[in-house]
């Protein structure tokens, strides 16, 4: 029955994730309730085995409609795995649970200007020089990279309003621009929670089909319906996730 109830979990995880991120909503509170006495680090490292293989297949799905501007991207994936192997080294010397308490607010505030902004992200206008954005997504994959490896509710949401807002592009470019960067976190992730036994291979398999099987109806939907459908249900994810880390750091 446990492998049945994340598999389902794993598929619509990777649907969500595919449209616009937050596919860790889904399935990692799943597994801890299916495994409630099984190591964190295992759960997160299963999660990760299994995720990467949907995030890479809508990466594969959006590239074939979407022109993807490598010399503006390299450095921020590249930044973006250095930032995620870091983060998970250093989780394990330090405790992040004072991120508990600040990332609702973070998100609130993520969500307020997206609603407040009607047409962020409708548009695509990226608004400086190849250089300039070489450097802007280095950053961001760097700090949000970090984030991902260390804590990381929420990474490819705001990996998508980082592009958004700081480089003026339209939700469907910065969904595949962050899922590029969001393939690379998890590849960096996995590759220390493997070295350190914490992936159960045995249910990273039937996950990664179920997430595969989500993620192609996610990416259709959002090839489909454009922009305006991935903003819509990036102002959902982002309003669920303020109430999953709200009620995590204040109502457990």
């Amino acid at each position: 029955m446990e492998w049945i109830f994340v598999s389902l979990a794993s598929a619509l995880a990777g649907f969500v994730d595919a449209i616009v991120g937050g596919g860790g909503l889904i399935l990692v509170p799943a597994m801890f309730a299916a495994f409630p006495h099984a190591a964190p680090a295992t759960l997160f490292g299963t999660n990760k085995s299994a995720a990467v293989w949907g995030t890479a297949m809508s990466t594969w799905q959006y590239s074939r409609r979407i022109s993807i501007t490598w010399a503006t991207i390299t450095p921020g994936i590249v930044a973006a795995g250095v930032g995620a192997f870091v983060g998970a080294w250093a989780v394990t010397l330090v405790n992040p649970d004072f991120l508990r308490k600040l990332l609702p607010f973070i998100l609130l505030g993520v969500l307020l200007y997206t609603l407040a902004k009607k047409e962020l992200g409708r548009d695509h206008a990226p608004r400086h020089s190849v250089r300039t954005t070489q450097c802007l997504t280095a950053g961001i994959g760097l700090v949000i990279g970090f984030y991902d490896g260390f804590f990381g509710p929420g990474t490819g949401s705001f990996f998508v309003f980082l592009l958004v807002r700081l480089l003026g592009y339209d939700f469907l470019n910065a969904s595949i621009n962050a899922k590029l960067m969001n393939v690379t976190t998890n590849i960096a992730a996995i590759a220390l929670f493997a070295l350190k036994g914490h992936v159960w291979w045995h249910f990273a398999v039937p996950l990664a089909v179920a997430n595969v099987l989500g993620s192609v109806l996610g990416t259709w939907m959002a090839l489909r319906h454009g922009a305006g459908f991935v903003r819509v249900i990036f102002i959902v994810v982002v309003g669920l996730l303020i109430l999953k880390t709200g009620w995590d750091a204040f109502g457990a």
